[in-house]
């Protein structure tokens, strides 16, 4: 008795337990599961803790409800250009109608999957090769919104679809790397190609440039080159003309030039040309004494009143161009023509045989004494026949033109004091 007794008890406890284990449920997060009573839906049930009748009502497998993602396996597409690629598709998608998914559709998943399929061969169907490689951004969104207007009847959200791979026959592939390897070839030779044009401008504007400085350059070189010779010939040509020369002056050049002529390499003889002998004797005469002035048929007197004339032009010529200059510019000059005048008379100086003027009235009375003796003398040659003439003509100009050489006088009180 007393064992029947427990037995029914240990019956009772199984069946209280076995009640309350099919009575209480827990329904985990981001999971969804379905009640059904007596086999009708009842009730959506979240997550947490619920509580079912026993034998009457159901929980059905539970959903996932985060977002998932499937990986088909490579399927073969047709392109418009009739070649045969084989492509991997990856599917995001989400269930957010527990409901739907599960009375909708008998199975998600798969339906997913050959929609995909079926939607991918469309897309990809009326593309060419070449845009179906280098388009996928079209056809993921292409797919994403064919998938997202037939699974939003099951429940389901199709977040985005990614194209893992696109492969074409390995004829195919071939051809394309061939035609990649010479495509990067010619634009590496045109890269190459248009490097070496830019460098061969570079370098050919660099040669202009350099060119033009260099020609620049020898312009500006040559110009000051001739001003430079231009304004030594003037100033020689002004000291020439202001200084009156005469035969001595040109004997003298004249015996500096015959050396350098005779230096050249290539000289083996020195011919001395016969108007050597002329300008020795001019040159003697210029520096010679009584003996030298006996010698050409000039007396030293007659020397003497021709140096004197000479200075004298000299003075009248000085004295116009500082009349001259005050005219044109309008400043007074005068004192720089006395001061020239003073210079001059310094300046004349006699040989060794000739004594020292140290005062300016001196100086004034040498000068009417030559400029009466240069009277006599043009009266005396006037009279005179032209072959016995000791002077002719052209030697009277010649030593109207005679430089002076001078003899250094002592200093000078200044005229203008």
């Amino acid at each position: 008795m007393e064992v029947t007794a427990l037995v029914v008890l240990l019956v009772l406890v199984a069946l209280v337990v076995i009640i309350i284990a099919r009575s209480v449920r827990i329904v985990p997060q981001a999971r969804a599961g379905l009640i059904e009573r007596l086999g009708k839906y009842q009730r959506t049930q979240g997550p947490g803790l619920t509580l079912l009748v026993p034998f009457i009502d159901r929980l059905l497998p539970m959903l996932d409800m985060r977002e998932q993602v499937v990986s088909f396996p490579p399927q073969p597409v047709i392109t418009e250009d009739n070649l045969v690629v084989s492509i991997d598709t990856v599917v995001y998608f989400q269930i957010t109608d527990p409901k739907a998914a599960t009375y909708e559709i008998q199975n998600y998943i798969i339906a997913v999957e050959q929609l995909t399929t079926t939607t991918l061969r469309n897309v990809v169907g009326g593309l060419n090769l070449e845009e179906a490689l280098t388009s996928r951004d079209r056809i993921n969104g292409q797919l994403r919104g064919e998938l997202d207007k037939v699974t939003g009847r099951w429940g389901i959200r199709v977040a985005r679809v990614e194209l893992k791979a696109i492969e074409p026959p390995h004829s195919i592939q071939d051809s394309m790397e061939k035609q990649m390897r010479a495509e990067r070839e010619r634009r590496a030779a045109i890269l190459t190609a248009e490097g070496t044009k830019q460098a061969a401008i570079l370098t050919a504007e660099g040669e202009r440039q350099a060119s033009i400085l260099a020609a620049e350059g020898d312009a500006q070189a040559r110009i000051l080159g001739a001003n430079a010779e231009a304004q030594a010939i003037e100033t020689v040509f002004n000291a020439v003309h202001d200084s009156e020369p005469g035969p001595e002056l040109l004997s003298y050049q004249y015996l500096q030039i015959l050396p350098e002529i005779a230096k050249s390499e290539s000289n083996t003889m020195w011919m001395i040309p016969g108007e050597f002998g002329d300008a020795l004797k001019n040159l003697a005469g210029a520096f010679g004494g009584p003996e030298s002035a006996a010698a050409s048929g000039i007396s030293l007197e007659d020397r003497e009143s021709e140096r004197a004339a000479r200075s004298e032009r000299l003075k009248q010529r000085r004295l116009e161009k500082a009349r001259e200059s005050e005219q044109n510019q309008g400043k007074p000059s005068i004192s720089s023509a006395i001061a020239d005048m003073a210079e001059s008379a310094r300046s004349t100086s006699v040989t060794d045989e000739n004594p020292h003027y140290t005062s300016r009235q001196e100086i004034e009375q040498e000068a009417r004494k030559a400029r009466v003796g240069n009277a006599q003398v043009a009266e005396s040659r006037t009279d005179a026949p032209a072959q016995d003439t000791a002077v002719a003509p052209t030697q009277e100009a010649e030593l109207t033109e005679q430089p002076v050489f001078q003899q250094q006088p002592e200093p000078m009180e200044d005229p203008q004091r």
